[in-house]
């Protein structure tokens, strides 16, 4: 009988998830299954690839030398799967893209009403979540496809979305409201607020370039929270450009200096197979990207 990648995924994922019971929730297959696949894999090499004398299994010494020569097969299959599905005609079944709050108020009604025109058989699902959850979303399988900001490495596939600078909102009637761009050194008189999420390692960047000293700001939770309070005066806040799209009435955005930014990436997971579905998304919205940061707006 010849090697089977079916026998091949057990294996790895025995190894890799330090078990059976693990590895079968993360193949979404009974743990008989993945026992039977291993067992067959061990019958037709004529030898045992896995030790199971205690826990956690371990590989043997063909075991070993299997492993990763059946991860190449296994991303071999899975890249050319992927292939195959950006030239399907009928894309389908449900994708759940994960991105930060302003992507998702900023961008994502465009991207969403784009392809439902375009792949009406796919039903899209949008959760809102800070950067680090978002990540964190895509590596756990919780989402399908999501909107990264300055992944470090770039997943392969990711496609560049946005180069975003950071500004400052300001109410209509302040001082620099009407300044095309103002100097971090500018703003030492106003109450500084800062929204959770990923702002502040930006802001602390921001300080170094100036030769400032980052001082702690005020913590608001939720980003829309932050503008209203902007439009109430009760602060001024720097938050990413993107923002322009999301501004409530009575408030302005201006360009800030030291120049900082951040880069937005799309993709699907980094590691194992995307969604057929999602590699259609995502080749729809190449024909309108790059966006213009000065109006992120879809072609």
């Amino acid at each position: 009988m010849p090697v089977t990648l079916a026998q091949l995924r057990a294996l790895v994922a025995v190894i890799d998830q330090q078990g059976f019971a693990p590895a079968a929730h993360k193949l979404g297959i009974s743990q008989s299954a993945v026992s039977h696949s291993v067992a067959t894999l061990e019958k037709t090499l004529g030898a045992p690839v896995i030790h199971r004398d205690t826990p956690p299994p371990r590989a043997t010494p063909l075991g070993a030398l299997m492993l990763p020569h059946a991860r190449q097969a296994i991303d071999s299959v899975d890249m050319l799967t992927s292939l195959a599905a950006t030239f399907t005609t009928h894309a389908q079944g449900t994708v759940r893209l994960g991105a930060p709050p302003t992507v998702c108020r900023g961008l994502m009604p465009d991207c969403v009403a784009l392809w439902r025109t375009e792949h009406p058989n796919i039903d899209i699902v949008v959760l809102e979540g800070e950067d680090n959850e978002v990540a964190g979303w895509l590596e756990a399988g919780t989402v399908d496809m999501a909107v990264l900001v300055d992944p470090d490495p770039i997943p392969a596939g990711a496609v560049p979305f946005l180069h975003d600078d950071f500004r400052v909102a300001l109410p209509c009637d302040h001082p620099l409201a009407n300044e095309p761009e103002v100097e971090l050194a500018d703003l030492d008189d106003d109450t500084m607020l800062l929204s959770d999420g990923g702002v502040e390692k930006y802001l602390k960047e921001m300080h170094r370039l100036a030769g400032r000293r980052y001082t702690p700001l005020p913590r608001v939770r939720g980003f829309a929270t932050v503008l209203d309070m902007v439009r109430s005066r009760v602060g001024i806040a720097v938050v990413p450009g993107l923002a322009q799209l999301m501004m409530p009435p009575g408030t302005v955005l201006t360009r800030l200096r030291p120049r900082v930014h951040r880069d937005l990436y799309l993709t699907g997971p980094a590691s194992g197979m995307w969604l057929p579905a999602a590699h259609a998304l995502i080749q729809t919205l190449t024909a309108s990207l790059p966006l213009d940061p000065d109006s992120p707006r879809l072609r």
